[in-house]
């Protein structure tokens, strides 16, 4: 008799999330940087979702790139060189209902990192992975990094870099249990959200890497790719990356790819003459190791206790 008539309850519509709810720290990034036009898609791409701020997470390493979670209004964790892929699967691991992201750089993925960054391949949990790579060590003023090109001018090659670049689509497509392999750059911001919207659908790894600029240490990177957009081949299936028509104009250079052909995928992302973008690669069917960890949330110790006595006892004498 005390409680409240059903009548009398009030009424709570659900919360509309706008853009604003996911902006964070005014971002302190280089004018002209790739990562601003990231850092916007990104926040579209939640907003269209719908994902509750305090749901999302967005996980860092060490590098321009990595300042990302002071950027987002939602969790972050913005942790040690090289590590951000264990510090993302410790929380999907044991948050499950959580969305995760990771920004990380070339150096900070493909070099300290690389042992973290094929394994988390492997483990397919599922996050939405961005490679921001711009083929250069900015935060620590010009090094060259493990993506930077034969030949590259930087303070720790004066004369050069003498070795060819690790590419890092070949190297996601080559580990074992790889699930979704997608490129884009950040001067077509279409195309960069579409990428980044269909990374996040998928549930599994979602590796996306980003061609980016870096204005300060290397202005004319990817200078004539920006200025002729036939340097850049579009990648287009029905069950690839859609394209939105100013997106299809503009790139008069297209190839139709099955993302399951992991064959062909990987012979497109080896050419060197046209920079190919859109989905290389995608198998929802892929093992993805945050299942198997979210097997017994909610157990009691007791009955954690009482599984480990019934494997112990398979290996008794």
């Amino acid at each position: 008799m005390f409680g409240l008539q059903s009548e009398c309850m009030l009424h709570v519509p659900e919360q509309y999330h706008t853009l604003s709810d996911y902006e964070g720290a005014q971002p302190r990034w280089c004018p002209s940087c790739g990562d601003h036009a990231v850092l916007t898609a990104v926040q579209k791409v939640c907003r269209e979702k719908q994902l509750p701020p305090e749901k999302t997470v967005f996980v860092s390493g060490i590098g321009c790139s990595s300042r990302f979670p002071h950027y987002m209004k939602t969790y972050g964790f913005h942790g040690l060189h090289g590590r951000p892929f264990p510090v993302a699967e410790g929380i999907k691991f044991r948050r499950p209902d959580l969305d995760v992201f990771v920004a990380t750089g070339d150096g900070d993925c493909c070099s300290i990192g690389a042992g973290h960054w094929i394994h988390a391949i492997r483990y397919n949990m599922n996050m939405t992975v961005m490679l921001l790579d711009n083929e250069i060590y900015g935060l620590t003023k010009m090094q060259t990094s493990p993506t930077s090109r034969k030949g590259t001018i930087s303070n720790t090659h004066p004369h050069g870099s003498i070795l060819p670049p690790i590419n890092p689509l070949i190297t996601t497509l080559g580990v074992a249990n790889a699930s979704f392999v997608a490129q884009t750059v950040d001067w077509n911001p279409a195309h960069l959200y579409s990428t980044l919207l269909a990374a996040h659908s998928h549930q599994g790894f979602s590796f996306v890497r980003i061609l980016q600029r870096c204005p300060h240490f290397s202005p004319n990177l990817f200078a004539e790719e920006i200025s002729n957009p036939d340097l850049t081949v579009l990648l287009t299936h029905e069950n690839g990356i859609e394209a939105v028509e100013e997106v299809q104009k503009m790139y008069k250079n297209s190839v139709v790819h099955d993302p399951a052909d992991m064959n062909e995928a990987r012979e497109i992302a080896q050419r060197e003459d046209l920079i190919p973008i859109g989905l290389f690669f995608c198998d929802p069917s892929k093992e993805q190791y945050d299942k198997y960890g979210a097997s017994n949330i909610g157990f009691s110790p007791q009955k954690k206790a009482d599984a480990l006595y019934v494997e112990f006892e398979k290996y008794a004498v």
